[in-house]
């Protein structure tokens, strides 16, 4: 632009086969400040954006004769508008022929943004120049905010569904670098300092920032956060800036939109760098700005989900012995495992139990439906009503009836699956009463395992409950009740995978630890589901 507004700095292809009139509008053109590519015919023109495409030089506008030689300006221009990285390329048809009003119309139909009749005028011919390069850069501009808008949507609605904080980071910075055309980087500092920190993908994963940059990073978020509200857009410059977040080795000055949860607890930041951002337009800051605004929403629940499942798995933790402090079973070898869900938003209700009464040995596995602070609560309850219950009751289905009474009362809309067995070491005998649980796999000594057919309602819906089923455990015998987070995948069917966890533990190694072990291998990793698992056998 000149000190007057005025469009200076364009490259214009004047296509014309007559040398003095190329040379004429080119030097019209030239003193106008614009810079010009000359040539003599369609296929030369078509040959030099060719190369010019290759190079990301594509002039800003054509001024095409329409009589050339090899073919006529009006099928030039049409060959140029079917071409996907041309098509925008603005075109002035121009003639020093005299020509009828359906030439004009013809070359307007082709694509042609203006026709000029020469010789004109020099300020005619800059003015067509002017308004055809003004015009195609105001609908690149508004085609380039269409994108950024289409992509902060899609984004958006990607870290809305984000199921954790490393997924929503994670998206949040791929989001960023494609509306700002910048590597980027995404971070979430919790309630506890932890520092969540997403890259955009195309920065790699060579030479990330070691642990020192990240508490540099941690540190600054807490000092711009303190006192603001709402959303901050700020530069932090090199010095302060760590290296390598943007890419690898190498430090920039980094542009902050800075962005606090509802509770203005947690600061979210999405960061850019600063000089890669200006060159993007005064739109991608704005767009920055909502985005961090979007993600901070985003982060709110999963950040109080989070504390809610290191409350659930504490109860979980706490309520669940450890294998070391299983009370002493006479007559009786019991390995346990516990692994939560992979997913940092599913809490479960699993649990498992082994308990002395009167009876004999009692051991349980069971889940509540559901995955929530709640399911955890109730399966304590659960766990310690089973306790009590079975202080001056052994038998596996009584107790069934009492906890299906419990839940009924005190939790009418929780369910819950259970397995209670009740084994006798002096005999083996062995009494099953199942509560829409997977039932108990005995794995016997040569390799064989077949499941037990034991059945019933889950506990909460008030239905009877069957007599316990009843065998005789033999010494090399090893009995595993297992939670369905083991197994369970969805989109397959339940009775496959029992098939496929019930081959597994018959090719098992010896021991229990060892079945477990196995199964752990075979099935437990990534799973949705927490995973309660308990084995057995006599000792006598």
């Amino acid at each position: 632009m000149d000190v007057n507004g005025k469009l200076t700095d364009a490259i214009v292809l004047i296509v014309d086969d007559v040398e003095a009139s190329r040379f004429a509008m080119s030097t019209v053109l030239r003193r106008a400040g614009h810079k010009v590519v000359a040539v003599g015919g369609g296929a030369e023109a078509l040959g030099e954006l060719d190369v010019r495409l290759r190079k990301g030089t594509l002039p800003d506008v054509a001024l095409v004769d329409v009589h050339l030689p090899d073919m006529s300006g009006f099928e030039l221009c049409r060959l140029l508008k079917q071409r996907p990285r041309m098509a925008d390329l603005p075109v002035v048809h121009f003639s020093a022929l005299a020509t009828a009003p359906v030439d004009r119309c013809q070359a307007l139909e082709e694509g042609a943004e203006a026709y000029l009749t020469v010789p004109a005028e020099p300020e005619e011919i800059e003015s067509a120049v002017r308004a055809a390069v003004r015009a195609a850069r105001l609908r690149a501009d508004d085609q380039a905010l269409v994108r950024r808008l289409t992509l902060l949507s899609e984004t958006i609605v990607t870290i809305q569904a984000a199921r954790s904080l490393p997924e929503l980071v994670a998206a949040a910075a791929d989001g960023t670098a494609r509306i700002t055309g910048t590597p980027a980087a995404v971070f979430v500092l919790d309630q506890d300092d932890e520092l969540y920190r997403g890259l955009s993908r195309e920065r790699g994963a060579v030479a990330l920032p070691d642990e020192g940059a990240h508490q540099t990073v941690a540190g600054l978020l807490r000092r711009l956060s303190r006192g603001h509200s709402g959303v901050r857009i700020t530069t932090v410059p090199a010095p302060l800036w760590p290296t390598g977040f943007f890419r690898p080795g190498v430090q920039h000055d980094a542009r902050l939109a800075l962005a606090l949860t509802q509770d203005g607890q947690a600061p979210v930041c999405l960061t850019a760098p600063t000089r890669g951002l200006r060159r993007a337009g005064p739109e991608a800051e704005a767009l920055l700005a909502q985005l961090a605004q979007a993600t901070a929403f985003a982060a709110q629940p999963l950040l109080m989900y989070q504390v809610e499942r290191h409350v659930a798995l504490t109860l979980q933790h706490s309520f669940l012995p450890q294998p070391h402090r299983l009370p002493e079973l006479p007559g009786v070898e019991v390995a346990v495992r516990y692994v939560p869900a992979s997913r940092q938003t599913e809490i479960g209700g699993d649990f498992y139990a082994a308990l002395r009464t009167d009876g004999g040995v009692l051991t349980a596995v069971g889940d509540v439906v559901g995955h929530s602070l709640d399911a955890a609560t109730v399966m304590v309850e659960i766990r310690h009503a089973l306790r009590a219950y079975c202080v001056e009751e052994s038998d596996p289905a009584v107790l069934a009836e009492r906890l299906d009474r419990m839940l009924q009362r005190y939790h009418p809309d929780v369910t819950a699956t259970v397995c209670l067995v009740l084994i006798d070491p002096a005999t083996g005998r062995t009494r099953v009463a199942n509560a829409g649980h997977i039932p108990p796999l005995i794995v016997r000594d040569g390799g064989g395992a077949d499941y037990l057919k034991a059945a019933g309602p889950l506990l909460g819906v008030g239905l009877p409950h069957p007599a316990p089923t009843e065998l005789f455990l033999e010494p090399t015998d090893r009995l595993l009740m297992v939670t369905d987070g083991l197994i369970e995948t969805r989109g397959t069917d339940l009775a496959a995978s029992m098939e496929q966890l019930r081959a597994a533990a018959a090719g098992a190694l010896p021991g229990l630890g060892a079945l477990c072990d196995t199964l752990l291998a075979s099935f437990g990793h990534d799973r949705e589901d927490d995973i309660a698992m308990l084995a057995l056998r006599l000792t006598n």
